[in-house]
């Protein structure tokens, strides 16, 4: 299981409602999205944090471990700004406004990321997906997307097995050996995978299947409280962002 599978599972939200998370963590990135850069997503993104680390209970060390990939995407998307392609000055220069853009770009994207990481962290898949077939999601769809949740991370553990293996075989000791030892893995979980798959299908056949899988979903309500507190939350952040951008003008 991931980390942040993991942490999902342990949350102190597990046990709410999916429709509570994602007002929550979808209302952030809307608001990360279509407030100016500066100071609306700086706000939503000292929001985000203070609600993860607050109520959520995200460790740090989780919410950094998790961030720093998709932060490392924003930084990646944000680097192209600062140059000009094919101007009258060369080729490749400087753009005058490159770093202002590339500033605001990597304010919204990263802010984003963590209202999207406020709901990763807090709502397990296994608890998301078989609700989405009562908001209207085609049930062979969720289906598919329970099988593929499952076999990802029996192949995950897959790979694990087989690199301790090869390291314990002293796989990884020269280049040579390192290429042959991935050339190995990858034709061991092609097979895996295609195993696994034939099993997985047999098993649900001896256990009648019929097209839909049922699966117990955990009783939960959708708090009001919540609802409400979450909609003073971005209240108050739009509102401060409206009030800090004018006294900057």
């Amino acid at each position: 299981m991931l980390p942040i599978d993991a942490a999902a599972h342990s949350s102190r939200w597990r046990r709410r409602h999916p429709c509570e998370k994602a007002a929550l963590g979808l209302g952030l990135t809307v608001c990360a999205v279509s407030l100016p850069p500066w100071p609306g997503a700086v706000l939503v993104a000292a929001a985000a944090v203070a609600v993860l680390l607050g109520p959520a209970g995200v460790a740090p060390r989780q919410l950094w471990r998790a961030w720093r990939i998709p932060l490392g995407f924003c930084v990646t998307g944000a680097i192209p700004l600062l140059f000009s392609v094919g101007g009258p000055d060369g080729f490749v220069v400087l753009a005058p406004d490159g770093p202002a853009h590339a500033v605001r770009l990597l304010l919204r994207t990263s802010a984003a990321s963590l209202g999207v990481l406020l709901f990763a962290f807090t709502t397990p898949v296994s608890d998301l997906l078989p609700r989405l077939v009562r908001a209207g999601v085609p049930g062979p769809v969720v289906d598919v997307a329970l099988v593929m949740y499952r076999i990802g991370f029996l192949l995950l553990d897959t790979v694990h097995r087989v690199r301790q293996a090869q390291a314990a075989r002293l796989g990884h000791t020269t280049r040579a050996a390192a290429w042959r030892s991935l050339a190995g893995l990858a034709a061991t979980a092609f097979v895996r995978a295609f195993d696994r798959a034939q099993r997985l299908q047999t098993g649900l056949a001896g256990r009648g299947y019929d097209g839909t899988l049922r699966v117990l979903v955990p009783p939960a309500t959708v708090s009001a409280r919540f609802l409400a507190a979450t909609a003073g939350l971005l209240a108050g952040i739009v509102a401060l962002t409206l009030v800090l951008e004018r006294s900057v003008l």
